[in-house]
């Protein structure tokens, strides 16, 4: 029976990975005795803390990218479909908005969980960083729509109805007039959007995402290594310090008031 096990494995690439992935757990389980190095003698902070940073960058840039390319056309059909909107449509709001709102309240770890077999079609695994974009997409892009509806509701709507006058199409509206005025709110929400999924990426080290939760996880929480949690956490509070400096940095630059 032994013998048929490597013919099986080779026969299924992500169940490979997910031996070698319960392999590495089991080994982090064992608590770190007295004499195992600490601070910056200790590997999982001189070697895996930098790989584990710039999975989480990685992770974050993607995941951001495609949520707002995604998330800013939803936000803006939220809009447009309303009541006041440019194309009013009181059904497609409201399908659209249950939409938006059942995806709101999933609570990301169940969510992640339930769309394992999705992730693993679109990416080919469920291990590392690359997967954990997925639910990490999925999960930000309804909460991104709604800040995108919320800046866009607060655009004048006098300025709106000046580009009708003149002849403006939707579009042009929508991207010229609406977009543009709320930009610096748009930026703001984008800060706050990038912030979140650094949280939540920090969760998919759970499951194998990678990153720094997953280093926090194996490191700090599975074998004690209070040094490795702690810089963790650091890292990640700089990581968004800087990200909100910037963000504040570039609303003030749209900011033309």
């Amino acid at each position: 029976m032994l013998e048929l096990l490597p013919t099986l494995l080779s026969q299924n690439a992500d169940l490979v990975n997910q031996v070698n992935s319960i392999a590495t757990s089991v080994q982090s389980i064992l608590p770190a005795g007295p004499g195992d190095p600490t601070w910056f003698d200790n590997p999982a902070i001189t070697r895996e803390m930098l790989p584990a940073t710039l999975e989480t960058l990685a992770m974050t840039a993607v995941s951001t990218l495609f949520t707002v390319l995604f998330g800013l056309p939803v936000g803006l059909f939220l809009v447009s479909t309303a009541k006041t909107g440019l194309m009013p449509n009181a059904a497609v709001n409201r399908i659209l908005g249950f939409i938006v709102n059942l995806g709101r309240s999933l609570p990301f770890l169940i969510l992640a969980v339930f769309i394992l077999p999705f992730t693993r079609l679109v990416v080919g695994t469920t291990i590392g960083w690359q997967p954990a974009c997925v639910p990490l997409i999925v999960g930000a892009t309804p909460f991104f729509a709604r800040l995108v509806e919320s800046n866009i509701m607060g655009v004048d709507s006098g300025k709106i109805e000046a580009a009708q006058m003149m002849g403006a199409s939707r579009s042009q509206i929508m991207w010229g007039v609406q977009v543009r005025e709320a930009l610096p709110a748009l930026i703001q929400s984008t800060t706050v959007l990038v912030i979140t999924i650094i949280g939540y990426s920090a969760i998919t080290g759970a499951f194998g995402g990678g990153g720094l939760g997953s280093l926090a996880i194996n490191y700090g929480y599975s074998r004690y290594q209070a040094d490795t949690l702690l810089v963790s956490l650091i890292v990640i509070g700089i990581i968004v310090i800087v990200l909100q400096a910037i963000g504040d940095f570039f609303t003030r630059v749209a900011d033309h008031r």
